[in-house]
């Protein structure tokens, strides 16, 4: 495609720089789906919950901007491309959610730790990924295909918010899907306090531009290449399979938008942890909790697949697009992670 780069290397290069984005958020902004789900209900603020809200109704905006601007066909991305399934996407947001409880953090969140030093977050990864590989193409992939079996949409409206809004009113796809980004950074910004975290909108501001970029970049490369790469953006449930197989044969497996995405994420988070100087090296002194984040993470890998995303894959690439799956993963995620969360704080543990 270029003399200096494959369009391999291209999408991989696009994922690295979205994924430090995420990671150094993740350190240095503190931005965390299941620290903003406790702290919701058990700290008594909304501060993360709106960095989230935030950062997705500016990833909406530059999203739908790009589909305006002709960069980008909505209906070729993964969350407009399959059909709605609401059961799977109950289901498997329910054990995504209460995996990431038990496991103590979301893919995202584990990798970002890892890049703190956390061995802990290192078998998290590791089940998480193997799990959801396990699910996806292993041997559970026959049992998941006959019960969740997903339908490419080859004709009709796809299924998104905007685009089924369009299709009833007649008015422009982009143009609606970018009016509903306004609303939720309005509903994000209703609080002044939060108005006036200058630092926690900043971050916002660049996971919503890791998400962004994501789809930029892909589009423009399927758009000017030959190979056959996608167009995506970040996500982390098989994605982090993805990456283990290619750290394992990567002499037989090309690089991808995944590879990038997760090895910037820990990158980014290794970079914010040193700058913050606090880069320590930590282990599970507690066999018990160690075997909660397994089971945990077991869970977790699973569900996403089953819900096709996790908390940044539905959560903040599929919101971008406005997919029909993307709030209802979420919320149920959000009720997954409460009941894992009460049970914790209880002293209640399924490992026990």
């Amino acid at each position: 495609m270029m003399a200096w780069a494959t369009e391999t290397q291209l999408v991989t290069a696009v994922g690295l720089f979205g994924g430090i984005l995420l990671g150094l958020a993740a350190r240095l902004g503190r931005f965390c789906s299941l620290g903003a789900i406790e702290d919701l209900l058990y700290g008594g603020s909304d501060a993360r919950i709106r960095m989230w809200a935030l950062a997705v109704g500016v990833a909406v905006i530059g999203t739908f901007g790009l589909m305006g601007a002709g960069l980008l066909d909505g209906g070729s991305t993964f969350y407009l491309s399959i059909r709605w399934m609401p059961v799977a996407a109950v289901i498997g947001g329910l054990m995504f959610g209460y995996g990431m409880a038990l496991s103590g953090n979301c893919g995202y969140g584990a990798i970002a730790r890892l890049g703190g030093g956390d061995l802990r977050s290192f078998v998290v990864v590791l089940v998480m990924g193997v799990s959801a590989y396990a699910v996806l193409a292993g041997p559970f992939a026959p049992l998941r295909d006959l019960l969740f079996h997903q339908e490419d949409v080859t004709s009709g409206t796809p299924p998104g918010i905007a685009h089924h809004v369009a299709a009833l009113t007649h008015l422009p796809v982009a143009g609606i899907g970018m009016a509903i980004g306004v609303a939720i950074c309005g509903l994000a910004l209703a609080s002044q306090p939060f108005r006036r975290d200058i630092k926690a909108i900043a971050w916002s501001l660049a996971v919503a531009l890791a998400i962004v970029s994501g789809w930029a970049g892909t589009a423009w490369v399927q758009a000017h290449g030959f190979a056959a790469t996608g167009v995506v953006s970040h996500s982390f449930s098989a994605p982090v399979g993805e990456t283990i197989l290619y750290a394992m044969t990567g002499s037989a497996r090309p690089l991808s938008f995944a590879v990038g995405s997760v090895a910037g994420v820990w990158l980014g988070a290794f970079a914010g942890s040193v700058i913050q100087g606090r880069f320590r090296w930590e282990a599970c002194e507690d066999p018990r909790e160690l075997r909660r984040q397994i089971i945990g993470a077991a869970i977790m890998g699973a569900g996403a697949v089953i819900a096709m995303g996790c908390t940044v894959g539905q959560g903040m690439s599929g919101m971008s697009v406005l997919a029909l799956s993307a709030p209802l993963t979420l919320c149920a995620i959000f009720a997954g992670a409460a009941v894992g969360l009460r049970q914790l704080i209880e002293g209640f543990s399924l490992a026990e």
